[in-house]
C-alpha cells in the first residue's frame, strides 16, 4: 500500500527559515495525495483527528473568530494553544480530500495570507469624503457638571459554562453634588490580553488569574475619556471588567455572548440594590449622583458589543435559566445601545432597543465590519420604531478607541491592529496616509458619537439625531474625522426590500452570501468587502439580497417592484442606502417611483462618490442618499400606494448596490418593545452505542410571547452544505424539529456534530443561535504500532516499515513518525536515499549532503478506514562509493514531533554494494 502523508515543519527545528510577514504559515511540504498548504497537518494524536495550523508570529488575542475555512465552507472555530501560534480543529466527519482550498480568517480577513490587491484597488486615488455640514448641537462638549472618579470591586461570580469565576470590579466616573438622580451608561470592553508582564515589551497572556509576576491588564479603564465627558454632561458612568471572560470564552460555542450579558446583569443588579439601599453601597457610588436604572446606556466594544447586545435582549426576553448568569428579576430599562466595533456572530440584533454602531473603517481586528448588522438584520423584524444607525469613521482602527489597547498610553504592551506592509503601505490605513486617524482623534470622535447616542436615546434629544440618522451634519468636537452615517428605523416607513418577494428588472438581485459569483453581489475575487455581506454560518443564505445594477452608458432604468404596493404617506423624502465601488467619483443616476395608477414621477437626481477603500478594507458600504417627495405631492402621486422604484443612470458608466430605500420623516418616536417570541438552541451529547438505531433531536427552547418566524439552516456534518427552511415559532412549541438519527457499531470513529443555526425572520428574536447533537464515539482507540518489514537492505534497495493498528476503524487514522540521529556508526545521508523521495517526503532537496535526520523527516502516516496498516519505505541509492555500514532510526512521535516514551526506536540498516 502507498503511504499519504503530510509533512510538517516543527518551529525552532535546525535549518527551518521563520517568515517576516505577521502570521505567515510555517513551511512544510506536502504529497500530491494530500495537498495541505504550507503550515498545515493533521494532527493525530491519541488516534483522534485534529486540523493543526501553526504560524512562527503569535496570533494576537483578539476580537474577531478565527476560523478555518475550506473554500466558502466554514469548517469551524479552532481552539488555541497558549502560545497563540498554535490553533487545533477536531474534524469530526470531515474526510481528509474534502480539506481543499484552506485558508485561516477572521472577519473575513485572512491570516495566513496577504490581502489579494492584484486587481487593481489602488488603481484609483483614495479621497477623504468632504466635511459635512455642522450640527446645531454638539454633543462632545463637555457639560457644567464635576465629577467623581473611584472602582469597587466585589466578590467573583461564577458563569454557566466557565471554571473560573469572573471578576466584578469595575471604574465608576459620576457626576457630583447633584439633585436628582441621573441616567446610568455602563461601558463594556472587548477581548483582549488578560494579564502582562511589567518591564516586557510583549509579554502578554490570557490566563486568568494572573499568575506571579503578571499584572492584570486593566481594559476597563480605557474608556476614562468617554466617561468623563458623559459624567460632565450629567450621567452616572461604570466600566465594568470582563478578563475572566475573555480567558475562558474560548471553550464556549456562542464566543461568550451569553457570559458578558449575565456579567453586565449583574452590575446592572447591584446597581439596582445600592439604588434602593444607598449605605450598602461601595464609597464611590454614594458619593456620586444617584442613578436613574429607568434611563440605562449600554456601550460596548467589539466582542463587548455583542455582549451588551445580548443583555439587552436577556432583560426584554429571558433566556434559558440553564445559560444564564443572572436568574434576578429586571429592575432596568435599557434606552439604547452603542456598539463600537462589534463582533455580531449570531447576526442576532435586538430590534427593539435603539442602537448606535461605530464601524471603524480601518479595522484590523473585527475587519469584515460585521456590525452592520445590527442595523441591516433589525429589518422587517418588529414594528421599526426604534433607530439603528452605523456611523462609519473613515481613518478608524479597532484598539484606539480603548486606551488600554492604544501605545503611549496603556499600562500593558499594545499595538495598532491594522497591520500594513512598511514597503507598501496601506494607502487609507497605514499610519501617516492622509485619511488614517491618530489615535486621539479617534478617540476624541468616538467620545463624541457616544455622547451623541446617550443624548439621543436616553435624554430624549431630537436634535441630535441628525448626527447619526443619515442626515449628513458633523458634530465639529469629532474634527477632522470624516464621519458618514445611515439608519433604519425611526419615522421611516414603506420600505422597498430587495427581499420578500420583490422583483427585479433592468438590474441584477443578488444575494449576500453565496458560493456562485454569478449570484453573489460581489465576486470573490474583488478586492476589499462590504460590511453589508459579512459571513454568518453557512456559504449560502437566503433572504440577504441587495440590487446590483451596473451600466456603460446612461438611460436604462432598474426597476424595484415590491411584492405589495407600499405607503410613503407622512414621509418627507424618500431615503436610499446605496453603495459603489471605493474611490469612484461622480456616480449618477435618478430616483423616480410610480403609483399603483401607473404615475410616474421623478423625484431628482442623486450623485455618489466611493469611500476610500484598499484591498483590506470593508469599504463598499452603504451612503443615505435623499430625494423630497414634494414632486410626487405636486403630481398628485398616490403616496398610499407606490407600485415601483426606479434608478436611472446619468453618468456614462457606473455600478451601484441598492440596499433599500424609505419613506423618510424627521423626529424620533417613543419606542415600546414588542412581545415576541424567543429561540434559544442548546446541544446535546449522545453516545453512539454499538448496536442499533436510535432517533435524537436537537434540543430547541422556544419562549416569550406570540408568534413570529424563523429561519433553520440544517448543516451537514460532512459537507458543511446547509438546507434551509422558514418556521413558524411559538412559545413551547416543537416547531424546529430536527430528528437525527445515530446508527450504533464497535468500530473507533470520531464524534460528530449534527448541528443546525437559526435566524430571526419576522417578529421573534434568537439568543443562542447555534447548538445540535454531539454524537461521541464510545469504541475504545487502536493501538498503533511501528514494526519493521524489510530493515536490513544493500543499496539499490528499500527499507520498510509497516504502521499498524490493532483493529480496522471507521475513520482516518494518522500518526507521525520521525527519523532521528543515529546513536552508532554513519548514518545514511540525503545522498543515499532517492532525491524525489526526498523532495516528495521533506521538500528538501539532497545538496549539500547531509545526515538524513537533518532533513525534517516528520511524517504523518495515514491509515485509511476499514484498512489495518500502511508501509513506509525508504529507497535507498546504490551509488559507486565504497561506504561502511550505514543506518537510520526511526520513531513514532507525538504531536510536538518527541519519540513516545514507551514505544522502541527502529533501525534500519543499509550494507555498501558487495
Amino acid at each position: 500500500m502507498t503511504a499519504v502523508a503530510v509533512l510538517a515543519a516543527l518551529a525552532g527545528s535546525p535549518g527551518l527559515a521563520q517568515a517576516e510577514q505577521p502570521y505567515e504559515s510555517e513551511p512544510s511540504s506536502t504529497t500530491d495525495d494530500n495537498p495541505l498548504p504550507p503550515g498545515w497537518r493533521i494532527d493525530g494524536e491519541d488516534g483522534a483527528r485534529e486540523l493543526v495550523w501553526r504560524t512562527p508570529k503569535a496570533v494576537p488575542m483578539g476580537n474577531a473568530r478565527v476560523e478555518f475555512r475550506t473554500g466558502d465552507r466554514l469548517l469551524g472555530a479552532p481552539k488555541p494553544a497558549r502560545d497563540g501560534r498554535t490553533f487545533r480543529l477536531a474534524l469530526g466527519g470531515t474526510r481528509t480530500e474534502e480539506l481543499t482550498d484552506l485558508q485561516v480568517t477572521a472577519a473575513g480577513r485572512r491570516l495566513d495570507a496577504a490581502a489579494d490587491d492584484t486587481h487593481g484597488s489602488g488603481s484609483r486615488v483614495a479621497r477623504m469624503p468632504a466635511q459635512a455640514p455642522a450640527n446645531g448641537v454638539d454633543p462632545g462638549r463637555p457639560g457644567p457638571y464635576r465629577t467623581v472618579t473611584g472602582e469597587y470591586d466585589l466578590d467573583s461570580v461564577r458563569l454557566p459554562g466557565f471554571d473560573t469565576p469572573v471578576e466584578m470590579t469595575a471604574e465608576v466616573v459620576a457626576p457630583k453634588g447633584v439633585t436628582g438622580s441621573r441616567p446610568l451608561a455602563l461601558f463594556l470592553h472587548g477581548r483582549h490580553g488578560t494579564c502582562y508582564k511589567p518591564g516586557s515589551e510583549d509579554d502578554v497572556t490570557g490566563d486568568w488569574p494572573c499568575a506571579d509576576g503578571y499584572k492584570p491588564i486593566p481594559s476597563h479603564l480605557g474608556y476614562l475619556r468617554d466617561q468623563r465627558l458623559l459624567a460632565s454632561q450629567g450621567y452616572v458612568t461604570v466600566s465594568i471588567s470582563a478578563n475572566g471572560i475573555n480567558a475562558q470564552d474560548w471553550e464556549a460555542e456562542d464566543a461568550g455572548a451569553q457570559a458578558r450579558s449575565s456579567l453586565v446583569r449583574q452590575h446592572l443588579a447591584r446597581w439596582a440594590d445600592w439604588t434602593a439601599r444607598r449605605s450598602s453601597a461601595p464609597a464611590v457610588v454614594r458619593e456620586a449622583a444617584e442613578a436613574d436604572l429607568s434611563r440605562v446606556l449600554l456601550v460596548g466594544h467589539s466582542r463587548g458589543g455583542e455582549g451588551v447586545n445580548r443583555a439587552a435582549m436577556d432583560s426584554l426576553y429571558p433566556p434559558p435559566a440553564a445559560e444564564d448568569g443572572y436568574r434576578g428579576p429586571v429592575r432596568w430599562k435599557v434606552r439604547g445601545t452603542v456598539l463600537i466595533g462589534p463582533t455580531v456572530f449570531g447576526q442576532n440584533p435586538v430590534a427593539d432597543v435603539p442602537s448606535v454602531t461605530l464601524l471603524p473603517g480601518c479595522d484590523g481586528d473585527v475587519s469584515d465590519l460585521q456590525g452592520e448588522n445590527f442595523v441591516d438584520g433589525t429589518r422587517g423584524i418588529s414594528r421599526g420604531t426604534a433607530l439603528h444607525s452605523a456611523v462609519y469613521m473613515v481613518g478608524a482602527n479597532h484598539n484606539y478607541f480603548n486606551s488600554e489597547w492604544t501605545p503611549g498610553e496603556a499600562v500593558a504592551p499594545a499595538g495598532d491592529d491594522f497591520w500594513t506592509d512598511p514597503e507598501q503601505p496601506d494607502p487609507v490605513c497605514a499610519p501617516g496616509a492622509a485619511t488614517r486617524l491618530t489615535a486621539a482623534q479617534q478617540h476624541k470622535a468616538g467620545a463624541t458619537y457616544i455622547a451623541a447616542a446617550a443624548r439621543l436615546f436616553v435624554a430624549g434629544d431630537d436634535r441630535v439625531r441628525p448626527l447619526l440618522d443619515g442626515s449628513g451634519k458633523r458634530a465639529p468636537s469629532a474634527d477632522p474625522a470624516r464621519v458618514l452615517t445611515h439608519a433604519v428605523g425611526g419615522r421611516r416607513s414603506g420600505g422597498f426590500l430587495p427581499d420578500g418577494g420583490a422583483k427585479v428588472t433592468g438590474a441584477r438581485l443578488c444575494s449576500a452570501i453565496d458560493p456562485d459569483p454569478a449570484v453573489a453581489c460581489l465576486d470573490p475575487e474583488t478586492p476589499g468587502s462590504s460590511p453589508h455581506f459579512a459571513w454568518w454560518e453557512t456559504e449560502q443564505e437566503t433572504g440577504r439580497s441587495a440590487v446590483d445594477l451596473k451600466w456603460s452608458a446612461p438611460g436604462t432604468a432598474a426597476r424595484i417592484t415590491p411584492a405589495e404596493p407600499l405607503s410613503l404617506r407622512g414621509s418627507q423624502k424618500l431615503a436610499l442606502r446605496v453603495f459603489v465601488p471605493p474611490n469612484t467619483t461622480g456616480t449618477k443616476f435618478d430616483v423616480s417611483v410610480t403609483d399603483s395608477s401607473n404615475r410616474r414621477v421623478t423625484l431628482g437626481s442623486v450623485r455618489v462618490d466611493g469611500l476610500p477603500g484598499s484591498a483590506s478594507t470593508a469599504s463598499y458600504w452603504a451612503q443615505e442618499l435623499r430625494v423630497p417627495l414634494s414632486a410626487a405631492t405636486r403630481a398628485g402621486l398616490d403616496l398610499r400606494h407606490v407600485e415601483s422604484l426606479e434608478l436611472t443612470p446619468r453618468s456614462q458608466s457606473g455600478r451601484v448596490w441598492l440596499m433599500d430605500a424609505w419613506g423618510w420623516a424627521p423626529g424620533t418616536p417613543a419606542v415600546e418593545a414588542a412581545a415576541l417570541p424567543r429561540v434559544d438552541v442548546g446541544r446535546t451529547l449522545v453516545k453512539e452505542g454499538d448496536s442499533g438505531t436510535r432517533t435524537y433531536r436537537v434540543p430547541v427552547e422556544i419562549s416569550g410571547h406570540g408568534s413570529g418566524q424563523v429561519r433553520v439552516y440544517v448543516l451537514d456534518p460532512d459537507s458543511g452544505r446547509a438546507e434551509s427552511r422558514l418556521v413558524t415559532v411559538r412559545p413551547g412549541s416543537d416547531a424546529i424539529d430536527v430528528p437525527v438519527e445515530v446508527k450504533g457499531d464497535t468500530a473507533y470513529g470520531h464524534d460528530v456534530e449534527h448541528d443546525i443555526a437559526v435566524k430571526a425572520v419576522h417578529h421573534a428574536v434568537v439568543g443562542k443561535h447555534r447548538g445540535g447533537l454531539t454524537v461521541e464515539n464510545d469504541d475504545p482507540e487502536p493501538v498503533i504500532t511501528l514494526s519493521p518489514v524489510t530493515d536490513r537492505v544493500t543499496e539499490g534497495e528499500t527499507l520498510t516499515w509497516r504502521l499498524s493498528v490493532d483493529a480496522p476503524v471507521a475513520v482516518n487514522i494518522w500518526q507521525p513518525v520521525r527519523v532521528l540521529p543515529v546513536t552508532e556508526g554513519a548514518e545514511l545521508s540525503t545522498k543515499d536515499v532517492d532525491p524525489q523521495w526526498l523532495m516528495d517526503w521533506s521538500g528538501d532537496v539532497p545538496d549539500p549532503e547531509r545526515p538524513l535526520s537533518d532533513a525534517d523527516l516528520w511524517v504523518w502516516l495515514h491509515v485509511p478506514p476499514g484498512s489495518t496498516g500502511v508501509d513506509f519505505v525508504v529507497p535507498v541509492v546504490r551509488d559507486q562509493v565504497a561506504e561502511p555500514t550505514e543506518s537510520m532510526r526511526l520513531a513514532l512521535t507525538d504531536d510536538n514531533a518527541e519519540p513516545l516514551p514507551d514505544e522502541p526506536v527502529l533501525t534500519g540498516t543499509v550494507l555498501d554494494t558487495p
